[in-house]
């Protein structure tokens, strides 16, 4: 330890840090450009320079090793006129209207301007004339903004180990580039961004600002982790998957998720769709990362080791066992509560084990993801459909409704109730149950989202020997995932996008269907359904089935003592979930409509909050299940890094799959795993780096 003053202040400071980080450590402010405190120190603005008793010279105390008995001025007459003729001297060079910057308002060197009080009137300004790079993805390169402070250099060369920007010339102009000007993918870029991060001025800024934005930082920063519904650290996980340690993945999974190995086989993946990798390449496989983690975990983090408080006493009832409840009861019990699912089916899962298809989810997945929830202690009661709703209330201390929607929609159109004519949900689940679905040999499925593409392709495999699907949204706007339509029609099933559905036609059987075609299709201001039709584009398909699959409701009513919404749905309060019924709450579809697993999932997490809330507990359910590791910001160059490709999925072929119900996506195989795994971007690195530190954060630090 060594003691110093600074400015008058006695400092006990270890000797090994500059006086800069000394000071400001210690709340005394040192103006700072090229400082960061991530990066080695230069000393190359001069803004921080200092007098030190006894030196001659001024010198930089970013790069000033404090000794004992040293004594230090920051504001000296000198100190300020050479740090202001410093400042000027960068800004000559540096655009004069600050109200076209991205970075307006949220620039450090705007901040050092104010507190020096520098201006450039004094100096002959240049223009430096370079084209400011946006072919870039991700990033935008305005060198006339640079001031040459050199963080960007250090953080991709010492903080990152990457090394694809260095100082450059150019018409006697000093700017920050890449060898030979090529685009930052091809001289191997890593596209961590640190550069954005660090950069003071905005000269390297990311093309999508978070001014421009209502997203917290964290969620556009790490857009996969802020997209998906339970808030997964995905960029975590796919980094343990990356370093072979699949227990340490599954347990960062856990940490959000009761169902790991099901999401990674049938999840929606609002992350990838969000994932920057995607604006390089393509996207990660996320989803296929989160199975392989899933199919090699051994539980070594999670088993028998999460969150497990004492015994409440309280008692809650879920009404409906598929992963919205499932998800709410585990929570439940692990916060102390008693909770029983009741599920009117013969087994857990809800739309998991009736609604999707078993080759897109095997059952023994769903039971064996269950059987934890049960182990933790949750009781379930199967075949138990409950009718009284209000009379739980005597029972329980609290009701939670998650039953889903399990009645299907059948539109308003003429021939609706002709003999062949089936709903989605009820077909969905007899095939399931191995019972006996009503449909004929030729079948027309109305819709466009993956509902309507499992009734095809399980049709498909049920032997029926010509599928139509027809939807009103063109095929750029289908709901289904890219996947199930491009898989569905390499089994043969004919895909009609942008029809209108007139009419079912038969005399009390059904014979086909009339159609035309669509010009356009959107939604008014009020959600309204606008349709323009093609004219003359009358057309006919014959079929002797017909399924609808235009959606789902909950089977309720209103005389079952709950205030609905719109499809059946029920009216819960702005973030509560909570019923009109005191003591009753609502998690899942039941409360915004068919979603996605991962939805439901979330829908459960934040029930079983406001529940434990409701019974006088904190509402606390995180639990930490994984090891705690900082991971290496020094990720290294990788060549041909952004040029890499998605891993392929083993699947079996057409010919192979459409006549069973067996499982035929494979996932990423053992050798490629690692592979795909370390193309991720790892945008979450960027979160360790520290926000700068501005003069305003400090008091009484603004001189006259």
């Amino acid at each position: 330890m060594a003691t110093i003053t600074i400015d008058g202040i006695t400092l006990e400071v270890e000797e090994k840090e500059n006086v800069l980080e000394a000071a400001l450590e210690n709340g005394i402010y040192i103006p700072h450009l090229c400082h960061h405190p991530d990066l080695p120190d230069n000393g190359s603005c001069r803004m921080c320079i200092v007098e030190v008793e006894g030196m001659d010279e001024v010198t930089p105390s970013c790069t000033l090793k404090p000794r004992d008995g040293m004594v230090i001025h920051t504001t000296t007459e000198r100190v300020n006129k050479l740090r202001t003729l410093a400042l000027e001297l960068l800004l000559a060079g540096h655009p004069e209207d600050c109200s076209t910057c991205p970075k307006y308002g949220n620039c450090e060197l705007q901040t050092l301007i104010q507190y020096i009080g520098a201006n450039n009137a004094r100096m002959r300004t240049r223009t430096k004339g370079i084209k400011a790079n946006e072919d870039n993805p991700l990033l935008i390169h305005d060198m006339n903004r640079c001031v040459l402070c050199g963080r960007c250099v250090r953080a991709c060369n010492k903080l990152r180990g990457v090394g694809v920007l260095d100082f450059r010339k150019k018409d006697l102009e000093t700017y920050v580039g890449t060898l030979h000007d090529q685009l930052l993918a091809d001289v191997d870029c890593r596209f961590c961004t640190a550069c954005a991060e660090v950069c003071p001025t905005g000269s390297i800024r990311d093309k999508m600002q978070l001014i421009n934005t209502d997203l917290k930082r964290e969620e556009a920063l790490v857009p996969c982790k802020g997209e998906c519904p339970a808030h997964t650290d995905i960029p975590r996980y796919i980094r343990y998957v990356k370093e072979g340690d699949c227990d340490a993945a599954a347990a960062v999974i856990r940490e959000k998720v009761p169902f790991p190995h099901a999401l990674g086989m049938i999840c929606t993946q609002a992350c990838a769709k969000q994932c920057k990798r995607k604006e390089v390449s393509e996207a990660m496989s996320i989803r296929e990362i989160k199975r392989y983690a899933a199919e090699h975990d051994t539980g070594k983090y999670w088993k028998g080791k999460g969150k497990q408080l004492a015994d409440t006493g309280k008692k809650v009832c879920v009404v409906g066992g598929g992963p919205a409840g499932l998800t709410a009861a585990y929570y439940l019990r692990k916060q102390g509560h008693d909770v029983t699912v009741k599920e009117a089916l013969p087994t857990v899962g809800g739309m998991m084990a009736y609604g999707i298809p078993a080759y897109r989810l095997p059952r023994d997945i769903i039971a064996k993801e269950a059987a934890v929830i049960t182990d933790q202690g949750v009781k379930v009661e199967t075949n138990a459909k409950v009718t009284d709703i209000l009379a739980l209330k005597t029972q329980y201390d609290v009701v939670l409704m998650a039953i889903g929607n399990h009645v299907g929609v059948r539109l308003p159109m003429e021939g609706n109730d002709k003999e062949g004519v089936l709903l989605n949900i009820d077909f969905l689940r007899k095939a399931s149950l191995g019972e006996e679905t009503g449909m004929g040999k030729s079948i027309i499925v109305l819709g466009g989202g993956n509902v309507a593409f499992d009734c095809a392709r399980t049709a498909k495999r049920l032997g029926a020997k010509e599928i139509h699907l027809a939807c009103l949204e063109a095929r750029d706007k289908m709901t289904a995932d890219e996947e199930e339509i491009v898989q569905a029609m390499e089994e043969g099933i004919q895909v009609h996008p942008a029809q209108t559905f007139e009419r079912i036609t038969g005399d009390g059987k059904v014979t086909g269907v009339d159609f035309m075609n669509v010009k356009d299709f959107y939604f008014d201001e009020n959600r309204k359904a606008i349709i323009e039709k093609e004219e003359g584009s009358e057309h006919h398909i014959d079929a002797d089935t017909v399924i609808f699959a235009t959606g789902q409701w909950a089977e309720l009513s209103p005389q079952q003592g709950l205030e609905l919404g719109k499809g059946n749905s029920i009216k819960v309060a702005d973030n509560s979930l909570a019923s009109s019924v005191e003591g009753i709450f609502a998690a899942g579809d039941v409360v915004y409509g068919t979603k996605s697993v991962i939805q439901a999932i979330a829908s459960g997490r934040d029930a079983a909050c406001e529940i434990d809330r409701f019974l006088g507990g904190d509402g606390d359910i995180t639990e930490q299940l994984a090891p705690v590791e900082i991971p290496d910001p020094c990720i290294g160059k990788e060549e041909g890094f952004a040029h890499l490709k998605a891993a392929d999925q083993k699947i079996l072929s057409a010919a192979e799959r459409e006549n069973n119900f067996d499982l035929f996506d494979f996932g990423i195989c053992e050798s490629d795993i690692c592979g795909e795994s370390s193309r991720c971007l790892q945008c979450d690195l960027r979160l360790q780096i520290h926000e700068p530190r501005l003069w305003t954060q400090y008091s009484d630090q603004k001189e006259a």
